[in-house]
C-alpha cells in the first residue's frame, strides 16, 4: 500500500493534512471518518505513516473469475477485512468483531460512521453500532477525520479521478472511558456516535443531516424511479394523443368522399 500506492497518490495528487499529530506513533486508536468516495479508504492511509485496517464488503472478495481475484489480492494486499452484508444486523456484528481484533493487535482501525458514501457530500448521522460499541469495549481512543473534496476527484460511479488536491483534516482523539462497560445502553451508543459525529462536522464543514445516509439513498432511488414511471407515462400519454389526432384527421380528410360516394349511389 505504502509504496505501490500510497506514493503515486501523494505523488499526482498532493493532499494536505492537517493534525498528522494527533495520530499516535503506536498502540490501538479508531479513525472515524466521513465518506465522500471510494478513495477515501486510499488517501487517509497513504498520509499516515501506520497501518489503517479498513472494513470492506465482502463481494469484493468472493467474485469469480480473473476479475475477482485480482480484486480480491488488491483489497487483501491494502488491509481491507471482507464482512459479509447479507444481513443488516450480521454485518454490524461482523465489522465489530473485525474491530476489535484489529485493536486488540495494537493497531489502527479505520471506520466511517455513517456506514456508506454521502449521496450529495453532506454529512448524515452516524450509525450507534459499529464505532461506538468497538470503542467502548476496547477502550480505544477514537480520533475524527475528515475527507475533504475527495467526491468532486472520484464521485460514485466514475472510474477515472480527477487530478485536483484533497484534504484530510485529523481531530484530537476523543476518550470514552467514561462509558466502559456500558456498550449494550443504546442511549449511551448515541451519545458516543453524536459526539463523533459532531466533531467530524466541524473538521469538515459539511451540512449535517440529521438522517441516515441509507434512508437518503432509498429515498433518492425512489424519487428516480418515479421519475422514470412519470416520464414514461408521458411519453405513452403523447403517443395515445397523437395516435387519435392522426385518427381524427384521417377521418375528417376521408368524410368528403364518404358523401360524394353517398350522394352517386342514392336514386
Amino acid at each position: 500500500m505504502k509504496v505501490a500506492i500510497g506514493g503515486p497518490l501523494k505523488l499526482a495528487f498532493r493532499p494536505w493534512v492537517e493534525g498528522l499529530e494527533n495520530v499516535p506513533a503506536e498502540g490501538p486508536a479508531i479513525l472515524a471518518s466521513n465518506h465522500l468516495s471510494f478513495s477515501d479508504s486510499f488517501f487517509l492511509p497513504a498520509v499516515l505513516d501506520r497501518k489503517v485496517t479498513f472494513i470492506a464488503k465482502a463481494e469484493y472478495f468472493t467474485t469469480p473469475g480473473v476479475k475477482g481475484r485480482l480484486t480480491a489480492a488488491f483489497f487483501k494486499g491494502v488491509g481491507q477485512l471482507p464482512v459479509d452484508r447479507s444481513g443488516a444486523r450480521g454485518a454490524g456484528e461482523a465489522a465489530i468483531r473485525s474491530g476489535i481484533e484489529v485493536l486488540e493487535r495494537g493497531e489502527l482501525f479505520g471506520i466511517y460512521p455513517e456506514g456508506t458514501r454521502s449521496p450529495d457530500g453532506r454529512l448524515y448521522r452516524g450509525k450507534p453500532g459499529g464505532l461506538a460499541r468497538v470503542a467502548l469495549a476496547t477502550g480505544a481512543p477514537v480520533i475524527p477525520v475528515a475527507m475533504i473534496d475527495t467526491e468532486k476527484i472520484q464521485p460514485p460511479g466514475k472510474v477515472v479521478p480527477k487530478l485536483m488536491r484533497p484534504g484530510i483534516r485529523i481531530g484530537r482523539p476523543l476518550d470514552f472511558s467514561r462509558y466502559q462497560g456500558m456498550d449494550h445502553d443504546r442511549f449511551v451508543l448515541r451519545a458516543v456516535t453524536d459526539e463523533v459525529m459532531y466533531e467530524i462536522m466541524k473538521l469538515s464543514g459539511q451540512e449535517y443531516v440529521d438522517m441516515y445516509a441509507t434512508a437518503m439513498k432509498r429515498q433518492l432511488t425512489e424519487a428516480a424511479k418515479a421519475e422514470k414511471e412519470a416520464e414514461k407515462a408521458a411519453k405513452a400519454a403523447l403517443a395515445r394523443a397523437e395516435k387519435e389526432q392522426a385518427e381524427q384527421l384521417r377521418a375528417a380528410m376521408e368524410q368528403p368522399g364518404r358523401e360524394q360516394t353517398e350522394r352517386r349511389s342514392d336514386p
